[in-house]
C-alpha cells in the first residue's frame, strides 16, 4: 500500500543495495520497502551526524533556495513553523532575522507538541518530507497547521525522469524512504485543494485556499 495516498496499485520500481522500493501508479510516489527503515535509535544517531549551523553560510546559501522564493510571498508580520527543524535550526534563524516570527517542530529535536495545536501563516519543510514513514499522516498534519491562504515551502531532491536511480545518491541516505516527483506533488495539491508552484528545481511552494 502507498504511504501516501494509500493506494493498493503499486508496482515493482527497483532493488538496490538489497533495498526494495516501490512506485505508486496513482501518486507517483517512489518508497522504500517498509522492512528497511531504520529503528528510532539508529535514526536519531544518524540525525545527529548532521553539523548544519545558522553560522555556515553555505547552509544558509542552499537554504536560500527556499527562502528567497518564499518571503516575497508573505505578509510582514506572518508567523511561521519550521517543521522538521532539525538539530541545527538555521532556516528559522534566517526568517527571523527577516522580521518573521518562528516556532519549531521536529519529533527528535524540537519535541514540544505546543506548536502543534496551532495554525500558522506559513510553514517550511525543508529536507524533511524523504524522511516520512507517514506522509499521509504528515501532509494532513501540515494542512491542518496551516491558515486559510497560507503558504506551506517544501524543499527535497525530486525524482526526476531522467535519474538513474540505482546511481542516484539521494536514496543511499538510510533515513530517506520516500522519493517525490512533480507529479506526486501535483497530487497532493490536488488532494487538499491547494495551488502549488514549483519555483526551481526542488522547490515546491504550496498555498492553501
Amino acid at each position: 500500500m502507498c504511504p501516501l495516498c494509500l493506494s493498493e496499485h503499486v508496482r515493482d520500481f527497483a532493488t538496490v543495495d538489497e533495498k526494495h522500493y516501490w512506485r505508486c501508479r496513482a501518486c507517483q510516489l517512489t518508497f522504500l520497502s517498509s522492512e528497511h527503515y531504520l529503528d528510532g535509535d539508529a535514526e536519531l544517531a544518524r540525525y545527529k551526524l548532521h553539523e548544519n549551523s545558522p553560522d555556515d553560510a553555505r547552509y544558509r546559501e542552499f537554504l536560500s533556495r527556499l527562502s528567497a522564493h518564499l518571503i516575497p510571498k508573505l505578509a510582514p508580520d506572518a508567523e511561521g513553523l519550521d517543521f522538521g527543524s532539525g538539530p541545527g535550526p538555521t532556516l528559522s534563524v534566517m526568517l527571523e532575522e527577516q522580521g518573521f516570527r518562528m516556532s519549531l517542530y521536529d519529533p527528535f529535536f524540537a519535541p514540544c507538541p505546543d506548536p502543534l495545536e496551532r495554525e500558522f501563516d506559513f510553514i517550511t519543510c525543508t529536507e524533511t518530507v524523504e524522511h516520512f514513514y507517514r506522509p499521509g499522516k504528515e501532509f494532513q498534519r501540515l494542512d491542518a497547521l496551516l491558515r486559510s491562504g497560507g503558504w506551506l515551502g517544501i524543499m527535497t531532491e525530486m525524482l526526476e525522469p531522467e535519474v538513474n536511480f540505482a546511481g542516484w545518491w539521494y536514496h543511499r541516505e538510510p533515513t530517506h524512504v520516500c522519493f517525490y516527483t512533480r507529479e506526486t506533488m501535483v497530487w497532493i495539491a490536488g488532494r487538499y485543494g491547494w495551488k502549488v508552484e514549483f519555483p526551481r528545481k526542488n522547490v515546491t511552494l504550496f498555498q492553501k485556499w
